[in-house]
């Protein structure tokens, strides 16, 4: 007889789970982060009880943030107990470890293999040739259709509000080759929309010269149009182009040469610009540049090119020395521009910003008012915005396909389409989609209705 072949026993990894505050940039720093932690052979957990350690990924960008980044901390203290704390927040070790003096490690914004280092100290890996694999184009927080490709870290401003720079530090550009590279890996696995992200994307390239490098046989410099240009080039399996969505865009003039390529089809005719507030005097506190007036005509010129153009946008009301004399030129330059997507915040003292320090300061009940009349205000443009699709055929793409109706067995869905960026835009909700459709479907639907930020239709 033969002697019994005696399976191989594959050891138990350590778990991981992961807490990612914060924004989109944030959230890339934690797919980075599990990609590394999984190719060293650790397992994820997806929650608190079965992880032998808890990355929590802190925010610090406003007071709030923090807050809400300690409450995290908290919660996976008392739920774990074996928590390392990383991302912005990390600068502040100190009041970390005055609050919890149990942490494990505190490390910075992307400090990558310092947060691996803390990892492999808390819980040594096991290696094993069976399971230490990754899969192509690394781990990912978002669903399998969508990716955000951060393209720099850092900032070269110094807007009175924000303490990124003092966080993050300078701009610096990663080699347009690597992000052209991890692009067409994301594509390549299932990707269908791509949102680029920096702190500021318009910049990207300008702290190496933008430096030029060899891709697919011709030299590409690091410069946001010609990223933007070669993005949409790419192709999924299908012969699809993918959604390529611009974040962060800070209106510089060479902006305008990335609109004949959402014209053309290249780009999805979408901009992201953070422009904070209109009213000269605010901009110049704000140290903003203040060019709204030239702005607005850009705005037209930029739609007479791309009709179909959606610009998103955010404003900070109940910024110190705001009037209401600003506050109402603010209502009035929105009137003018008709921005198709428009968030709005209530000035925050953020602990380090030199706006803390200016005179003038909004008492919270006006700061609400002007909240509120803002919101008012850009409502009422989106929804006649939204009100003249009706009738129209879109293309979207579906983040989510409901089941089937307990009467009639209809199925509904949960899409977007290109004016409408994931988690912070409106949605396309959807009727009888048919059978068989999933996320990250892309087809024309024939638009039935709208309300002040969502639309609703069926398939074309």
């Amino acid at each position: 007889m033969c002697a019994p072949i005696m399976a191989t026993k594959i050891p138990d990894a350590p778990k991981i789970g992961m807490v990612s505050l914060g924004c989109p940039k944030n959230l890339v720093d934690s797919e980075r982060i599990l990609t590394k932690l999984r190719s060293d052979g650790y397992q994820m957990s997806a929650d608190y009880a079965g992880a032998d350690v808890v990355l929590v990924n802190t925010c610090g960008f406003l007071d709030s943030a923090k807050e809400e980044s300690l409450e995290a901390i908290g919660e996976a203290m008392a739920e774990n107990g074996r928590v390392i704390v990383t991302g912005c927040m990390g600068d502040e070790a100190d009041v970390i470890r005055a609050k919890f003096p149990q942490v494990l490690a505190v490390t910075g914004a992307h400090q990558y293999e310092q947060v691996v280092n803390a990892v492999h100290d808390a819980s040594p890996p096991i290696p094993n040739a069976f399971v230490d694999l990754v899969p192509e184009g690394g781990l990912k927080l978002t669903p399998r259709h969508y990716s955000y490709l951060k393209i720099s870290e850092g900032c070269n401003h110094r807007c009175s509000f924000c303490i990124i720079p003092s966080i993050r530090g300078d701009l610096v550009s990663r080699r347009i080759d690597a992000v052209l590279r991890e692009a067409e890996k994301l594509v390549a696995a299932g990707t269908k929309e791509l949102l680029v992200i920096s702190q500021d994307t318009s910049a990207y390239g300008v702290d190496t010269r933008h430096e030029a490098r060899n891709w697919k046989g011709r030299e590409v410099r690091a410069h946001m149009t010609d990223m933007a240009r070669e993005l949409g080039q790419l192709r999924t399996a299908d012969g699809i182009a993918p959604w390529v969505r611009l974040h962060y865009v800070y209106p510089y003039p060479h902006v305008d040469h990335v609109i004949p390529l959402m014209a053309e089809g290249l780009l999805t005719p979408y901009l992201d610009i953070p422009f904070q507030h209109a009213a000269p005097s605010v901009l110049k506190a704000m140290k903003r540049p203040a060019n709204e007036a030239k702005v607005l005509d850009r705005i037209r010129k930029w739609r007479s090119i791309c009709p179909d153009i959606a610009i998103r946008s955010s404003f900070v009301v109940g910024f110190p020395g705001e009037t209401e004399a600003d506050f109402q030129y603010l209502l009035d330059w929105l009137e003018e521009a008709q921005l198709d997507r428009v968030g709005a915040f209530r000035f925050e003292p953020v602990e380090g910003a030199a706006a803390n320090a200016l005179p003038g300061a909004v008492p919270e009940e006006v700061k609400e008012e002007r909240y509120q009349r803002i919101m008012e205000k850009t409502a009422a443009i989106s929804a006649a915005k939204l009100q003249a699709k009706v009738g129209r055929i879109l293309p979207v793409i579906i983040d989510e396909v409901g089941e089937p109706d307990e009467e009639d067995g209809s199925i509904g869905a949960t899409a977007r389409s290109q004016a409408d960026a994931p988690e912070i835009d409106g949605n396309v909700f959807l009727r009888d989609v048919g059978e068989g459709r999933k996320a990250g479907d892309m087809f024309d639907v024939l638009i039935e209705d709208a309300d002040d930020h969502d639309l609703y239709g069926v398939p074309a």
